[in-house]
């Protein structure tokens, strides 16, 4: 039954961050101390997320975008090359490729998982090919020893999108720790948050030429030469970009990573609470979870099939914005069918362009109380009911 408008309770949004009392505490004292950009707040940052994935270095920089474009310059990537990558993710991969002079390759995922598939990723190379870019969907790591393993026979670099991903893990191995750079994304939605902000994680040479890049090419930091060099007495050896973050950012970034343990195990409970409400309904498919795999759940997408549900995809949104007040998303338009993508030459993608058309992101995240989840439940169940 629809509720009324007098019944109807506040409106749960799809995403809510958590920001406690540390992170303001952490601002504060960041605040106080006078060191507002690039410093050592942000160095601290870098090193817990470093020590954390076992990589040989990290570099807090203001986007993940920011990252990946760093990644694709620190790696050589430019005029004439080719770049495998998913087109069922955001733009942000494929548009600073573009920005490079590179030329993105779409290949399908897999229709478990929703990650790019080895196998198409494998048969898309060419004597052009310099890179692969694996986005681990939704928080779901891809097969990271396979496409190492891809990559180290065809000579080619590994890049890890993991925006989704940083608490997540498959047998013992953390994504971001497995290729030659990764990416990672605090944008406010993901699971933790700086606002705005990324890192670039990886192989100490390639995260080095990016942190140079990153800083207009200036060979030393503004923290290095605080101090101890005069801040005019530099030099630029690269065209570079100014791509870092301020400590005043990193300072939350701190405290929530410290509380991202946390997170996980709470996003984890919810998406299991789900699962076991919604996985008899009609045409409904909630996420598959493979054997050995720690899932982030940056995203709960359930996949509806307009063949046997009561409802379409879209008619599930909507019916729970306007009559129960509860917002979801939508994860992702695929890359291809973007009006600057548009007509360029790609493998055909039947698994993202399905998955595209059904997948639907319910509200999973900390902030969330049990009722908050109960109450999307019973709206899901309600419009099944209600339509069969």
């Amino acid at each position: 039954m629809t509720q009324s408008v007098e019944t109807r309770p506040p409106f749960l949004p799809w995403n809510r961050p958590s920001i406690g009392i540390e992170e303001i505490a952490e601002v504060t004292d960041t605040l106080r101390s006078g060191w507002l950009t690039h410093g050592p707040k942000a160095t601290r940052f870098e090193q817990a997320v470093r020590d954390t994935l076992g990589v040989a270095d990290a570099f807090a920089v203001s986007s993940c975008t920011a990252a990946l474009h760093l990644a694709f310059l620190a790696a050589g990537i430019g005029d004439g090359d080719e770049v495998i990558t998913p087109a069922l993710t955001f733009c942000a991969a494929p548009n600073a490729l573009l920005q490079t002079g590179a030329r993105p390759v779409f290949v399908d995922v897999e229709p478990v998982t929703f990650n790019i598939d080895p196998k198409a990723a494998e048969d898309a190379i060419t004597d052009r090919t310099k890179a692969i870019v694996v986005m681990h969907y939704g928080g779901h790591p891809c097969d990271l020893l396979a496409f190492r393993e891809l990559a180290d026979d065809h000579g080619l670099l590994l890049i890890e999108d993991a925006a989704h991903a940083l608490y997540a893990g498959c047998d013992g191995r953390r994504a971001g720790s497995v290729g030659d750079l990764a990416t990672f994304s605090f944008y406010a939605n993901k699971v933790m948050t700086t606002g705005e902000g990324g890192m670039l994680a990886g192989r100490s040479d390639l995260v080095q030429r990016a942190r140079l890049l990153g800083r207009h090419g200036i060979d030393s930091s503004i923290w290095q030469r605080h101090g101890t060099r005069s801040t005019a007495d530099y030099e630029v050896i690269a065209p570079g970009l100014k791509y870092v973050m301020p400590d005043i950012t990193a300072a939350i970034g701190i405290q929530q990573f410290r509380k991202l343990p946390a997170f996980t195990a709470r996003r984890a409970e919810i998406a299991a609470t789900y699962t076991r409400a919604l996985a008899d309904l009609p045409g409904l498919a909630t996420p598959t979870v493979l054997p050995g795999v720690q899932h982030g759940w940056f995203l709960y997408s359930i996949f509806i099939d307009p063949d046997s549900a009561p409802l379409t995809r879209d008619q599930v949104a909507e019916h729970l914005r306007t009559e129960y007040a509860i917002g979801t998303s939508r994860h992702f338009k695929p890359v291809h069918m973007l009006r600057v993508y548009r007509g360029a030459g790609t493998h055909p993608l039947p698994n993202t362009e399905t998955a595209a058309a059904r997948q639907l992101s319910l509200p999973c995240y900390p902030a969330m109380t049990s009722h908050e989840t109960d109450r999307v439940i019973s709206a899901v169940h309600a419009l099944w009911n209600r339509s069969a």
